[in-house]
């Protein structure tokens, strides 16, 4: 058996290139070492592997608490957004009970229930704009999903406090939307309080009054509890635990964050690279508006559920994932893959994004083909822009839901066009990559059906 050799380049470059450049990082050591490498530079400590073959992903991902753990202390990067109480940084036997307290919200019955408030929000947010005028789609979509988010999650509509909320949100969001501002969650140095005026003490203040005003709505809700609500803080709030106990506030505010961040940006990111490769290939999109005009007022359920929809959305996210990293991993025993071995306490992480371009699985990798999802069925491990595992998101059903009802409204009832004919790239926004320069169109007016 062979030891994996370190990457040649000092932990301290691969850690700049890492935070900078991060689709550079990673496929350039893709072409050294295609199956899996050694990553140390990218944080969570030393002897770190990255894989992006699917046969491995699957038996790391697939083995938690036998050959793997998947400790939650590892993903505290989060934690100033997050806490440290959400499902993401909680593990073990508390983990698996949260996750089955908050999944039924986001899966069969429910989503229906959400369908209808979907497509009223985009065609608000989308009448808004201006004929003519250029908009970033990247911003359209944070709003169309931030509404919704707020609608499904927070059961919030109107009010001064929504809007506060809102605003907070977005401005802690946006603190982090570059790769230069990102390293302030990945460099400990730099979480530093120097006043209100400082870019950490800017951050910690905006989290407080964001604090403060969720704080305020558990207490408003305990006071006068509604039984006939049916958004999904109330439903968590009506939980109880196989001890029937329920979640405290402090457990509820991290779920919140950790929905309200993780729910909204990334499936913003989605739609608005879905907008933009439509516009891109203009096939795919001619493809796509004949399937959604064969429709006569189609309810939501029939939409999501339409075969081009659904492999645009998969191309989007195998194209341009939003997520490069599974969560980690941690050896509990020596392990061996590839003719190489590894010991205990060695930290692995599936590569999503390396697996969504491998050409061994996606031929001409770099193309939008939506056709190749309806030509081959994927497994698990091969198409896994959500993770796997016990850590794989719980809000997939909802994004994908929301992702296919968004494009599809936009697509059916407004005419856009790319501003330009610059390419847009992947860039950093945080521990995610977003479109560099938003995806600017220009709103043309109203379809006619």
């Amino acid at each position: 058996m062979k030891t994996l050799p370190p990457l040649k380049q000092p932990v301290a470059l691969q850690r700049i290139q890492w935070i900078l450049d991060p689709v550079g990082y990673l496929e350039s050591n893709y072409q050294q070492y295609p199956d899996l490498f050694r990553a140390d530079g990218i944080g969570f400590g030393s002897d770190i592997v990255l894989t992006s073959h699917p046969q491995m992903m699957q038996q790391i991902l697939t083995n938690d608490r036998k050959q793997f753990s998947a400790p939650g202390s590892l993903n505290l990067i989060l934690e100033p957004l997050l806490g440290d109480a959400s499902v993401i940084t909680i593990e073990g036997d508390r983990h698996k009970r949260r996750r089955q307290l908050i999944m039924p919200s986001f899966h069969g019955d429910r989503l229906s229930v959400y369908g209808d408030l979907i497509c009223q929000l985009t065609h608000k947010a989308c009448e808004q704009l201006t004929v003519g005028a250029v908009f970033s789609a990247r911003t359209l979509t944070q709003a169309i999903s931030l509404q919704v988010i707020f609608e499904v999650v927070f059961g919030l509509s109107e009010g001064a406090r929504n809007h506060q909320i809102k605003q907070l949100l977005t401005a802690m969001a946006d603190r982090f939307n570059s790769p230069l501002t990102s390293a302030l969650l990945f460099i400990k140095a730099f979480q530093k309080d120097w006043g209100p005026r400082s870019p950490w003490g800017y951050f910690l203040s905006l989290r407080q009054q964001l604090d403060d005003l969720v704080y305020a709505e558990l207490q408003e809700r305990r006071t006068h509890p509604n039984p006939n609500r049916t958004d999904i803080l109330s439903l968590m709030m009506a939980a109880y635990d196989e001890e029937g106990q329920p979640m405290s506030d402090k457990e509820l505010r991290d779920e919140l964050m950790t929905l309200l961040f993780a729910g909204h940006e990334t499936t913003a990111t989605s739609i608005a690279w879905a907008l933009y490769w439509l516009h891109q290939y203009p096939n795919a999109k001619a493809t796509l508006l004949q399937e959604l005009n064969s429709l006569e007022d189609a309810d939501p359920t029939t939409i999501a559920r339409l075969p081009y929809l659904t492999a645009v959305c998969q191309e989007t996210l195998r194209r341009t994932p939003v997520a490069m990293l599974t969560f980690p991993r941690v050896a509990l025993e020596p392990v061996e893959f590839f003719d190489y071995s590894f010991d205990s306490g060695t930290i692995f992480m599936g590569c999503m994004y390396l697996t969504l371009q491998r050409e061994d699985l996606y031929p001409n990798p770099k193309e939008f083909r939506p056709e190749r999802f309806l030509e081959r069925k994927y497994s698990s491990f091969e198409f896994i822009p959500f993770g796997n595992g016990v850590r794989r998101c719980v809000g997939e059903a909802l994004a994908l839901y929301e992702m296919k009802l968004v494009l599809a409204t936009i697509l059916t009832h407004y005419h856009l066009e790319l501003a330009n004919s610059r390419p847009e790239v992947p860039r950093r926004r945080g521990v995610t990559l977003a479109p560099a320069r938003g995806v600017q169109m220009r709103m043309l007016g109203n379809s006619k059906r």
